[in-house]
């Protein structure tokens, strides 16, 4: 009796844990290559969540790496994401159909600044002249990695070199892939140069560098030329990358960066996204023990830049914080 009464106590134990299981919702939320530092920081998101999100209020995210954010903006128009981590150019095209997006899309919503992509060309010394941006225009029927195909990283190196008289698509020969591969095809002579945008220090950049060294710069980017990048978009800002954040660097380098921000689709649950963001920010030493890029997160720059509306629960929360929320972060 006594061995039946265990074995039916067990039996509902599992039936009640498959139950929680069953009743929790789990939020696919699209990152980039795993080289970069999208799916770091997306992986800590969901593990935070995980942690402290499933086992009272039952939702959590997992992270899926993805070609980036302009195929991070398809997914979630085809609702095969829930939440998704884009570049603000990305965040722009989406908003107002423009560049490689057809049509406004009206489903997403913002919920926090992220932290800042900084613009991060790398170019064999063989072919430093200038030590700036300048020398990604002596290039003409070179291999360069650019981004993998629809990714954002591929689109916002397009739209800053077209600034310098760069068509990558007629100037190079394109190498399509992650940041990981690029860094391989660069260190083997596949590829000269190469564009990944990030946030310092970028896992494959620090890989290169330390097994290269003294055959790679990270070209610096003047005055003249970021305002020639930006184009008057008003969306790239000067970022100073300190010397010493990669292996060999000696200097600062002086460059650009453009914000990378939390999206998320309108018809996720409000208590759900409110708490989400209630949680990343009572809980930012832990964000920044996975991922330095976070370090520069706070709650006062969580609306900076965004280029979308707010979702009503990231909205909520920064009420209740006492953060006035500007008008035209609000969803219509």
């Amino acid at each position: 009796m006594k061995k039946l009464m265990a074995l039916a106590t067990g039996l509902i134990f599992v039936a009640s844990a498959n139950f929680a299981i069953a009743q929790s919702k789990d939020y696919i939320l699209n990152t980039a290559s795993t080289g970069g530092t999208y799916h770091p920081v997306g992986t800590a998101i969901s593990t935070l969540s995980k942690i402290k999100l499933l086992p009272k209020k039952k939702f959590s995210l997992t992270a899926v790496n993805s070609a980036g954010s302009g195929a991070n903006v398809q997914a979630l128009g085809s609702g095969t994401a829930d939440f998704a981590i884009l570049q603000g150019l990305f965040g722009s095209y989406a908003a107002t159909g423009t560049g490689p997006v057809s049509a406004p899309q009206k489903n997403i919503r913002s919920v926090t600044m992220l932290w800042q992509n900084v613009e991060q060309f790398v170019l064999a010394n063989s072919k430093i002249k200038t030590g700036t941006v300048g020398d990604l225009k002596n290039l003409s029927g070179m291999s360069m990695a650019m981004g993998k195909q629809n990714s954002g990283t591929i689109g916002s190196n397009t739209v800053l070199l077209s600034g310098l008289g760069v068509d990558i698509n007629k100037d190079y020969k394109l190498v399509h892939a992650g940041y990981g591969p690029t860094a391989d095809a660069l260190a083997n002579g596949q590829a000269l140069g190469a564009g990944m945008p990030s946030g310092p220090p970028t896992g494959a950049i620090t890989k290169l560098m330390a097994a290269n060294e003294g055959k790679f710069t990270i070209l610096n980017v003047t005055a003249e030329q970021a305002k020639a990048m930006d184009g008057g978009r008003n969306l790239w800002v000067p970022y100073t990358i300190a010397a010493g954040t990669y292996p060999g660097q000696t200097k600062d380098i002086t460059t650009i960066a453009q914000p990378n921000f939390l999206a998320v689709n309108a018809s996720v649950d409000e208590e759900h996204v409110y708490q989400l963001t209630k949680t990343m920010y009572e809980n930012l030493g832990f964000l920044s023990a996975i991922h330095p890029a976070t370090k520069v997160m706070a709650v006062e720059k969580a609306m900076a830049g965004l280029p979308v509306p707010l979702h009503a629960g990231a909205a909520r929360y920064y009420k209740e914080v006492g953060l006035d929320v500007p008008a035209h972060l609000m969803a219509k």
